[in-house]
């Protein structure tokens, strides 16, 4: 049954046609890159997941080129990488969509799912494609923990569970809970200016993502 709703759910992110301004710009690439993926990118993994991760929208070379979450550029390869090294994927990087990478306890979305120009969706793009990712919540009976990759992940989900954003500020590592909603744990995203800069190492990441792991008890 959840299977055959989350498939249904995926069909219609992946037909969805609603901001001009982001099927315009995936369009142009896809003109230019005709064997890129170019259209919404429906989340993955498993179907019985503890943990959710929620981050930002796909990138241009990335999921956008791949058609999966966070597979194809350097974002990927860190938080691949470290899923890997904990126990929740079953290989350390993830190269395409058809790669044979299984997550174990880990479903991955996105409160956007169009790749934006200069990686800037606008709030207006995010409040539209959100209810999506409200939507797997919804079916995905069993996540414990939504671990938010970066601060406007955070946001959404924070609205989501109807948390006061005075009280429940994005911090790397915080740990904030709601009645009647999964916990919510905050990481910085592993984007390459992240990595890069030592903002977010790889210990970092794999530490608050230890802390996922055990609250939602994998």
């Amino acid at each position: 049954m959840i299977i055959r709703e989350l498939a249904s759910l995926n069909t219609n992110i992946i037909d969805c046609r609603k901001c001009k301004r982001l099927v315009d710009y995936i369009g142009q690439i896809g003109e230019k890159f005709p064997g890129y993926w170019c259209k919404p990118v429906p989340g993955f993994g498993d179907f019985n997941a503890g943990i959710l991760l929620l981050g930002l929208a796909p990138g241009r070379y990335g999921s956008n080129r791949t058609g999966r979450m966070f597979t194809g550029d350097a974002s990927g390869k860190f938080l691949f990488k470290a899923l890997y090294d904990l126990g929740l994927a079953s290989q350390p990087d993830g190269l395409s969509a058809d790669d044979g990478l299984k997550l174990n306890g880990v479903y991955i979305t996105a409160v956007g799912r169009c790749a934006p120009p200069q990686n800037k969706p606008t709030p207006k793009e995010l409040q539209t494609c959100f209810p999506f990712a409200q939507k797997e919540m919804e079916l995905l009976p069993d996540v414990k923990v939504v671990v938010a990759l970066g601060r406007i992940a955070h946001d959404y989900y924070l609205r989501h569970a109807g948390g006061k954003a005075s009280k429940n500020v994005f911090k790397h590592g915080a740990v904030h809970r709601f009645e009647g909603f999964p916990i919510l744990v905050d990481i910085y995203h592993p984007s390459r200016q992240n990595t890069q800069t030592r903002l977010l190492t790889m210990k970092m990441f794999k530490d608050v993502l230890k802390k996922a792991k055990g609250l939602a008890q994998i």
